[in-house]
This record gives C-alpha cells, structure tokens and sequence, in this order.
C-alpha cells in the first residue's frame, strides 16, 4: 500500500510538467494551423502570426517551476499533497494552453482579415494566460506548504 502510495507521489511530481507541455504542445498547433493559414492569405506580418502561435508554450514552462517547487523527497506523508497539487496544477495548466491555442488562433484569424486588430484580438488570450497564472502562484504557495 506504501508503494502505492508513494508511486503516485512521483505522477504528482511530474504531471504539472507533463500536462502543462501536452496542452501547450496542443495550443501550439491549434495557433500554428491558423498560423499557416493565415500566411496563405496576407502578403507580411508573418512573424506576428508565428509569434502568437507560440503564446501556449508558457504553461510548459510554469509547469517546470511547479514541478521543481515540489519536494524531491517523496515519502507517504507527503506523497497525497504532491499527487494532489501536481495533478490539478497541471490539468489546470493543460486546459488553459488549449483554451489559449484556440483564443490565439481567432486572434490570427481576426487579424489576417482587418490587422488593425491585431492588438485587441489577443485580450482574450491574455486573460486566458492570467488564469495560468492563478494556478501556477497558488500552485507555488501550496508547494511551500508541503511537508518535505
């Protein structure tokens, strides 16, 4: 039962990494497809397109500080909290690298036609992007909380 246990103190300590990089991995690409198609269409401002696509990738990296904000010594006293803390930090991070994904891939779309709006269009993603930011601190001040 220990070794149970324990195992899923591990998955806690790595699942805000790994869930953080699958949806910005996914965001990413919802982005980088809008991206392409954006460029088909416009004759400049490529870099733009390119640059908004890769918004999602932040959750990547906030699900790396998490993970290492985690305590590395995995006992059975602290292996609930880490699984726990790991897992919804990085669901929270998966789900908010697609939302994003898709709110910058409207952005791209939004812009492609009317580039005028090219600054507004990216609120959405911003916001979006503040709510993984909720997580991500508050992930952090549990972290600290956690015995060691």
């Amino acid at each position: 039962m220990e070794l149970a246990i324990i195992t899923l103190g591990w998955i806690g300590l790595y699942a805000p990494l790994a869930l953080g990089a699958v949806g910005s991995m996914l965001g990413c690409l919802r982005g980088g497809m809008a991206a392409c198609g954006a460029m088909l269409e416009v004759e400049s401002g490529f870099g733009r397109f390119v640059g908004v696509a890769a918004m999602p990738s932040s959750q990547t990296i906030y699900g790396i500080v998490v993970t290492m904000a985690l305590p590395s010594t995995i006992t059975a006293e602290n292996s609930p909290g880490i699984f726990a803390l790991g897992a919804l930090s990085g669901v929270a991070l998966l789900f908010s690298a697609l939302a994003q994904g898709t709110a910058c891939a409207s952005a791209i779309n939004a812009s492609k036609s009317k580039p005028e709006v090219f600054g507004i269009s990216l609120a959405p993603a911003a916001l979006i992007e503040g709510f993984a930011v909720f997580a991500f601190v508050f992930a952090l001040v549990l972290a600290g909380r956690l015995p060691g």
